[in-house]
């Protein structure tokens, strides 16, 4: 089985490569930590200025692996707690154990916003939910023309994790397109100022890896003072307490009655098509016009 994540140290950088290109570079237990270590690795060698964080094949992720035989639907991924207590009965939930779940995945994507390294990140294809939890705590980004990205679980299943939406964007396109949930398109997302760059596919990986070089021609403890002084400033802002807040509502979202019928529907109509519906008003993700 090939490895989840790819790691490479070459010309004064890392890359960090998710590596499930047969799923779309979906996210399972495995991946995050993968990431979460790569970026670790990263960040105790000397020979590395700069991370770029990219995905295989054409498609940074799109986002946490949902199908029927994910664990990513229930409480099978690892969750770092235990505690006493009853068996609990079929179907419970447990808000505590929840949050520390997902709050696991909290944790590992912000050490790409803790990293005193700068990282950039390579959006191609598709981010998608789950994804922009990870990609939008990257410094900069930059994205391929023909990519898109999106909060798809704003219409049902999810509230973002790590919240870094309205820390990238003003009032209005946060709340634009976190009530919707609907698609961004390279063009918007440069307009509106969530990534850096908009570069054509075939040359995406080469100008990113351009600009993290670029890096070693700075002294490391000037560019860690640098991104500690702008991430302290929103962290002030309330940062850590919108992810809490962020994380529990997270839960909650995946255990209200209309999200047990939209699980329970995969099996019955199949997870396209479930997929399909939920996007039909909106014509965007699995229900793009061809």
């Amino acid at each position: 089985m090939a490895d989840p994540v790819l790691y490479e140290e070459r010309d004064d950088i890392a890359i960090i490569t998710l590596n499930r290109p047969e799923k779309k570079n979906t996210l399972t237990d495995a991946l995050v930590q993968g990431v979460a270590d790569g970026v670790d690795t990263a960040t105790k060698s000397p020979d590395v200025a700069a991370i770029v964080l990219r995905g295989a094949d054409g498609t940074l992720t799109a986002g946490y692996d949902l199908t029927p035989d994910s664990d990513a639907i229930d409480s099978g991924w690892s969750t770092p707690y235990g505690a006493k207590g009853p068996r609990p009965r079929a179907g419970a939930w447990d808000p505590v154990r929840d949050y520390q779940f997902m709050g696991n995945n909290v944790r590992r994507f912000m050490k790409i916003w803790e990293c005193p390294k700068p990282v950039i990140g390579q959006i191609e294809g598709w981010a998608i939910g789950g994804a922009t939890d990870m990609i939008l705590c990257a410094d900069l980004l930059y994205m391929a023309t023909d990519a898109h990205l999106g909060y798809a679980p704003s219409r049902i299943y999810g509230t973002p994790t790590t919240m870094m939406w309205v820390y990238r964007l003003g009032l209005e396109h946060a709340k634009q397109y976190l009530l919707t949930g609907r698609a961004i398109d390279a063009t918007e997302a440069h307009r509106i100022g969530l990534v850096s760059h908009v570069v054509d596919p075939a040359d995406i990986a080469d100008v990113v890896e351009a600009e993290a070089r670029r890096f070693a021609n700075i002294p490391a403890n000037q560019l860690a003072l640098n991104k500690l002084l702008i991430n302290q400033a929103f962290e002030n802002m309330g940062l850590r307490t919108s992810q809490m807040l962020g994380t529990f509502f997270d839960g909650m979202t995946r255990h209200t009655e209309e999200a047990y019928r939209w699980v329970e529907a995969f099996s019955e109509k199949g997870f396209r098509n479930v997929v399909r519906e939920r996007d039909d008003p909106w014509e965007d993700y699995g229900s793009a016009p061809s």
